[in-house]
């Protein structure tokens, strides 16, 4: 099912709902309202339900949705979500097709963020790419032989909870480092750094860059994409810790892995929100080869 008309895309986070609608790779309409999180599971359906409701005079002809958190794409139920403590078991697609009787679509909100910058930036020149998002956690999407790699219900690249030293890659990749570290946050420390050359918050930055560098060294282990892509709030204070990473992803055994790499900071405003709004026409592709692979794996003896 190609969709070629008026597509919403939602970017559904623990704290903002931000949403906007397509036109040819360019978002308009772009809103944004606050996440009631710790509303019961009725009350903040019935706020992303009348979110959607105020586009409804645009006319558009599918939902595109990225949630943070575990999500069956085919039955479009969502699960765990840790900044949403209500959203155990949502089965949001059924809701919102049956209030808006128009096709939805939901994945994880890291997966939309590497689809949109697949779709729409320079990535898109290469097969094989991840998405990482930095920020109060981290996140990270998959694009395998170009199209998004999600794993059973998007449970692929969830680097966040991966042991790393004495905690986890979360620990030292999401501005829980530098909360645990200075009790500063990212964005302050960045300020310090840039403006005041403050010896010690540059020094901070140092660090995480070794800690960002070790994850990448990771994920080339495991998926050896030619691209990556970071996102996400730190990602606008990458000048700061780029040395330091590029050290550390320098040090990566198999040099023809490492050396062609391309390392990108995202400079899509919207990425998620393009993604989400993609999701329709990569469900209608993932569709098509396991259907080739169902007839491929037919016994013809």
């Amino acid at each position: 099912m190609e969709i070629n008309n008026i597509v919403l895309g939602l970017d559904i986070g623990g704290t903002k709902i931000s949403s906007g609608l397509n036109d040819k790779g360019v978002i308009y309409e772009r809103k944004k309202i606050d996440t009631p999180f710790n509303s019961s599971q009725d009350e903040i359906l019935k706020v992303i339900a009348d979110h959607i409701s105020s586009y409804q005079s645009f006319g558009f002809t599918a939902i595109g949705i990225g949630i943070p958190g575990l999500v069956d794409p085919d039955k479009g139920i969502v699960y765990n979500l840790a900044n949403i403590p209500s959203f155990q078991k949502v089965e949001l697609k059924d809701y919102l097709e049956g209030v808006f009787k128009v096709p939805v679509f939901i994945n994880n909100d890291a997966n939309c963020f590497a689809l949109g910058e697949y779709r729409h930036g320079p990535a898109k020149e290469h097969q094989h790419m991840v998405g990482i998002s930095l920020g109060t956690g981290i996140g990270t999407g998959i694009i395998a032989n170009s199209h998004l790699y999600t794993g059973y219900i998007c449970g692929a690249g969830e680097w966040g909870g991966v042991p790393y030293l004495d905690k986890t890659f979360e620990d030292y990749c999401s501005s829980k480092f530098f909360k645990h570290s200075d009790g500063h946050s990212a964005k302050r420390l960045a300020k310090m750094a840039m403006g005041q050359e403050d010896k010690e918050a540059l020094a901070r930055f140092n660090e995480y860059g070794e800690h960002i560098g070790m994850l990448i060294k990771r994920i080339l282990f495991t998926y050896a994409p030619q691209v990556i892509v970071l996102g996400g709030s730190i990602s606008k204070a990458y000048p700061l810790f780029k040395d330091s990473m590029l050290r550390t992803v320098s040090t990566f055994p198999y040099k023809a892995i490492s050396e062609p790499l391309k390392i990108y900071v995202s400079e899509l405003e919207d990425a998620a929100i393009l993604g989400a709004i993609a999701l329709a026409d990569e469900q209608d592709a993932n569709l098509h080869r396991s259907s080739f692979n169902d007839v491929s794996n037919v016994n013809l003896a």
